[in-house]
């Protein structure tokens, strides 16, 4: 324990009770509480030098109102007598000050239960470092790995300075990559007994600068060598390493020509403790090494555990935990205990886009503690002695991936062996026996290639595969490379179109049509939310659920993806399962916690429903209702466009302008009661054109403008640049629609313009649209309809008539019902002349007539659909 340490800890102590523990005045507690358990080495000696400190300064029986309750004991005191006696404080208190978590401890032993949940964690004194980051709701800040393990971090750091070290002596960039991934495996074996403790950081202490890169190399050839084939006169030192094997160190690497700059960075990366390292976290980490931008955002470049939880939970462990459920309190326990761990020893996983190997690292670390379970039921820990290595069946040549780049998979290979070791080490301990696989009989199955050129058979036939899971990339049909919109196209006609889809669609096409040869596989990925919204959802769901049958098991609906550090760029993202078996479905929000209730079948919105059904773009209404366009799309360069001033400015200089200016009006201007100008040069004579040369010279930049364009449709439309590319200019009141609009309004706002008034492209119109019509598209029906069928930009509302508007059931009857009732809405709005439709329609802004009017039109709609007001137009969607 360093002086540091000594002082940090006595501070911590001295304060512990001279704090108020109010809310604001605990975080600095609590950050420290971490910064000294969440770092150090030896947190449990840092703990017991100051355990009697604290219990002097009354630390026992600590209580914050709705945060935390502490009951502690001394040594050898029943846990269970002091959870009682806090429970018993907790149902005394005022709803208010009701604590979210209870803790009880008799500093050997800690529980901790959060009573929301009813979920508990216990863990020793010694695992305290591994379960600081529990604790973080006293900081005001959420879990995250970052708080559980910060030697992520820092390892990632160094292990970049390292690459930097060595790309600056230009030693080859294949071979670093590779370098790296083994001097990674050696810290970790240095610190988790695969070596003897300490054992590479004592080779490295006789080295320098210029021996150590001989060493090392010498050191990888030993470590690929069994004892029996080494050579007798190697250093004793070396000599001692164990055989490791599992082709990890089979390739002759460049030897290195290391500096002494380089060394030390070795030097000080061993010296952190890698035996708390989370695997797929610091997989996920160290992949950005090569990056020194990512780099520097330290722990932001990582998917969360969290997050990979919501796939597997679902997928994989809730099902097999109900199976173990059910052997336990069978009549023949043992025996069905044991058929479930060789069923478990035979499942084999495959992520076909596995990237360093994060969903392959948990999903092997929960299927290990899952058969520890089976082990411990069925090999008792306390009178038996048992070889170890005997016990488990799970191994991870049970794991598939692809990835194509070569470096992450490395990484992915590295992360599932740490795992084995980490879990080895967790059997090992429950019967009081160290244990370690070494050598490294059985490898993961990674192969780098590209997951969309390949046959998947080629990397584990579909007879042999359980399960399919993963995060895909995503890019967006408009940010695809070249290449990559070439294979959505070509594997989205083995059933569909290529159209407008997301880059992670292919990768559903391609597992559906991979589970033809086995129906019993099942498939969890994480998705963009785009593909279950707007016009995607025609694109690929049909393929995916008629044509090969599947169904969506479970689903979690739009969330934000990513972790938690500062600068990590979210994205929206859904979680999909998909099988053929006729399962109880499961939709999941985004807590966690609430479950759709048991719906018959999950639908590419994913809504519960009777019948997945898909809504299909169509280019006219069937509903009978009048044709709606897009407003008028000038592509002019801006040339055309003028606020107040510019068009003050251009008219004084050519007065005879006035007669082409018209009001202009994007969704924009119109939830804010504005309007821009616009020449409007349609039916101009061109004699007339010939005495304004401010105008024709506009003109002519339109048309260079247009010229440089590389879309067709745009260059066939520069020898005529009087004309709009899209032109929409009503002769009589119409009916104008945002395309965009927020997804916190109840609504999205709807109304009336009158000409001279030109629509942009940004907006949707319907001419000589009835009241009704009004009515019937501002209710909340159709706002639902727009909610589940409409596409969204980021997640804000995207109308659109070919799958909003001409899809759109309606009542078989006559809409004149609705149009008091629309009116009012219309006199409701009129009344706040100074408010503009944003300000009305804002989530907590709509004033309360307007509220009213709305919730009175909603009925009257409700009515004409369920109500007895007529049947409703319903077609083949």
């Amino acid at each position: 324990m360093t002086a540091e340490e000594r002082a940090r800890a006595a501070k911590f102590a001295d304060q512990w009770r001279d704090e108020t523990y109010e809310r604001g005045e605990s975080q600095t507690y609590w950050n420290e509480f971490f910064e000294i358990f969440g770092r150090s080495r030896r947190s449990a000696a840092v703990f017991e030098r100051y355990a009697k400190r604290l219990d002097k300064h009354g630390f026992i029986d600590l209580f914050w109102p709705g945060k935390l309750i502490i009951e502690h004991k001394s040594a050898g005191r029943s846990l269970d007598h002091a959870m009682e006696q806090a429970e018993e404080y907790v149902v005394g208190l005022p709803d208010a000050e009701i604590p979210q978590y209870m803790l009880v401890c008799d500093f050997a032993t800690f529980r901790l239960m959060n009573l929301e949940t009813g979920e508990e964690r216990r863990f020793t004194l010694e695992e305290l470092p591994e379960n600081v980051g529990l604790f973080g709701f006293m900081a005001e800040r959420p879990r995250t790995e970052q708080d559980v393990d910060p030697v992520n971090q820092k390892a990632t750091r160094m292990m970049g300075e390292i690459y930097d070290s060595l790309s600056e002596s230009r030693y080859p960039p294949g071979d670093t990559e590779q370098y790296l991934t083994r001097l990674a495996f050696c810290m970790f074996a240095d610190d988790t007994d695969i070596f003897e403790h300490g054992q590479f950081g004592r080779l490295l202490d006789k080295t320098n600068g210029t021996t150590l890169g001989p060493m090392l190399d010498l050191l990888f050839q030993v470590l690929n060598t069994p004892p029996k084939q080494r050579q007798s006169s190697l250093d004793q030192g070396l000599a001692a390493f164990p055989y490791v094997d599992g082709h990890l160190f089979e390739k002759r690497l460049t030897g290195a020509a290391l500096t002494d700059h380089t060394r030390r960075l070795i030097v000080e990366a061993d010296s952190y403790n890698w035996s708390r390292i989370i695997p797929a976290i610091f997989g996920g980490m160290f992949q950005n090494v090569l990056n020194a931008e990512k780099r520097r955002q330290a722990g932001a470049h990582y998917t969360t555990e969290e997050n990979i939880m919501r796939v597997i939970r679902p997928l994989v462990l809730d099902g097999l935990y109900r199976e173990i459920k059910t052997a336990q309190s069978g009549t023949n326990r043992r025996a069905a205990l044991e058929r479930l761990q060789n069923k478990l020893a035979g499942l084999r996983f495959l992520d076909p886009a596995c990237g360093s190997g994060n969903f392959l690292a948990i999903s092997y670390r929960e299927l290990r503690r899952l058969e520890l379970k089976i082990i411990l039921e069925l090999h008792d820990t306390g009178t038996q002695r048992l070889d170890v290595s005997n016990l488990s069946r799970v191994d991870v040549h049970q794991f598939y991936g692809i990835e194509k780049d070569q470096f992450p998979a490395h990484i992915a290979e590295i992360s599932l062996w740490m795992t084995d070791h980490l879990m080895n080490r967790e059997l090992g301990a429950k019967y009081g026996i160290a244990y370690a696989r070494i050598p490294l009989e059985q490898s993961p199955n990674i192969v780098c290639a590209d997951a969309l050129e390949i046959d998947w058979n080629d990397v584990i036939p579909a007879a042999q595969c359980s399960y399919i899971l993963g995060n895909p990339p995503y890019s967006g049909a408009k940010v695809q490379t070249k290449q990559q919109r070439q294979q959505v196209r070509r594997i989205a006609n083995l059933g569909g179109s290529g159209g407008t889809l997301d880059y992670v669609a292919a990768w559903f096409f391609k597992a559906a049509q991979y589970t033809e040869a086995n129906h019993q596989i099942l498939i969890g990925f994480v998705a963009t939310n785009s593909i279950t919204q707007g016009e995607q959802v025609g694109q690929l769901w049909p393929t995916i659920l008629d044509d090969y049958g599947m169904r969506i098991q479970f689903a979690y609906r739009s969330f934000k993806w990513g972790s938690e550090a500062p600068g990590m760029a979210h994205v929206h993202v859904v979680i999909i399962g998909l099988g053929r078996d006729d399962v109880q479905c499961r939709l999941f929000h985004t807590d966690d916690q609430t479950l759709e209730e048991n719906p018959r079948a999950i639908s590419p919105y994913l809504v519960s429903v009777k019948r997945a059904r898909v809504v299909r773009e169509t280019p006219k209404p069937l509903n009978g209702l009048p044709r709606m366009a897009i407003g008028s799309q000038p592509i002019d360069g801006g040339h055309y466009i003028f606020n107040d001033a510019k068009k003050k400015e251009f008219l004084r200089a050519e007065p005879g302008a006035e007669r082409y200016m018209r009001p202009y009006v994007s969704a924009w201007d119109f939830l804010r009661n504005k309007h821009r100008w616009i020449l409007a040069l349609h039916n101009a004579e061109p004699n007339q054109l010939a005495d304004l040369p401010q105008t024709t010279s506009r003109m002519q930049a339109v048309r260079r403008f247009r010229l440089n364009s590389k879309r067709k449709s745009t260059l066939a439309m520069a020898d005529t640049p009087g004309q709009y590319c899209l032109n929409v200019l009503p002769k009589s009141p119409f009916l104008i629609i945002p395309r965009v609009s927020s997804e916190n309004r109840r609504y999205v706002p709807i109304g009336y313009l009158r000409p001279p008034v030109i629509p942009s492209d940004a907006t949707m119109i319907v001419q000589n649209a009835s009241l009704g019509l009004f009515g019937l598209l501002t209710s909340h029906m159709h706002m639902v309809w727009l909610y589940y069928v409409g596409g969204r930009l980021e997640t804000r509302f995207r109308y659109s008539a070919g799958l909003v508007y001409n899809t759109f059931p309606v009542p078989d009857c006559s809409l004149d019902g609705l149009e008091p009732h629309a009116q009012r809405v219309l006199d409701a709005r009129g009344a706040h002349p100074t408010s503009t439709l944003a300000d009305m329609y804002g989530p907590v802004t709509m004033p309360a007539d307007l509220a009213k009017a709305h919730r009175r039109l909603d009925r009257a709609v409700d009515r004409l659909y369920g109500g007895g007001g007529g049947s409703i137009r319903i077609w083949n969607a």
